[in-house]
């Protein structure tokens, strides 16, 4: 990948939040703090490349439809990521300087491209497994236009899964990056890798992405 390409790269960052990486977190997925230093990685290679970094992260109220005393672990889970706690925060690894943060409020689609002008860092606020739950995550794709989707975080089987497959849906081309992500349920994460892969979704590492920005 050459110089002149890595504008068109964007680093897709999927709920780096304490309560899914931490072991004390409220939903911690297994292993996942162990992927903590490839992801700092990438952070900071973005950063220093001048890569778009966009982020999604779960922001809940106990009132939430995903949120259940009595999860089942399929479509509920019990409570996490609640706003205003320490679990709804990013990691400091993949913490953004100076976000544009895009709640659920829906901007008009012609106003995004003004909006993103210039910002590096884009939040994206969720509810749901997906990030396209937010209105303003397909507006947000099509006004930068990505030739190619890095994406990494927590869980690989959920979050992951539900990104990867909309932007699959939507045409893009996608890396993800294995040493920089971690599930839930191993059978599920074979049935989503394997469907991945028949999409034709691109399996990397955080050195081979870095390696790239360069």
């Amino acid at each position: 990948m050459g110089a002149g390409s890595v504008t068109k790269v964007i680093l897709w960052d999927v709920d780096t939040q304490v309560d899914f990486m931490l072991p004390d977190g409220k939903l911690y997925v297994p292993e996942a703090e162990a992927t903590i230093p490839a992801m700092k990685r990438l952070v900071e290679a973005a950063r220093e490349a001048g890569v778009v970094h966009v982020a999604s992260a779960d922001d809940h109220e106990l009132t939430d439809p995903e949120i259940s005393d009595d999860p089942d672990f399929g479509n509920t889970y019990p409570p996490h990521c609640l706003r205003g706690t320490r679990g709804a925060q990013k990691i400091p690894e993949t913490e953004q300087e100076d976000p544009l943060s895009l709640g659920l409020l829906p901007f008009p689609p012609g106003l995004i491209p003004d909006l993103i002008g210039g910002r590096r860092e884009i939040l994206l606020l969720t509810k749901g497994f997906s990030v396209f739950t937010n209105p303003n995550t397909e507006p947000l794709l099509d006004a930068l236009d990505p030739e190619e989707i890095v994406v990494f975080g927590v869980a690989t089987d959920v979050c992951d899964d539900a990104a990867i497959r909309g932007f699959l849906l939507r045409g893009r081309r996608v890396r993800f990056v294995e040493d920089a992500a971690r599930g839930l349920d191993e059978e599920r994460v074979q049935q989503c890798t394997a469907a991945w892969r028949a999409g034709g979704v691109e399996f990397t590492t955080a050195d081979a992405v870095v390696a790239s920005l360069r």
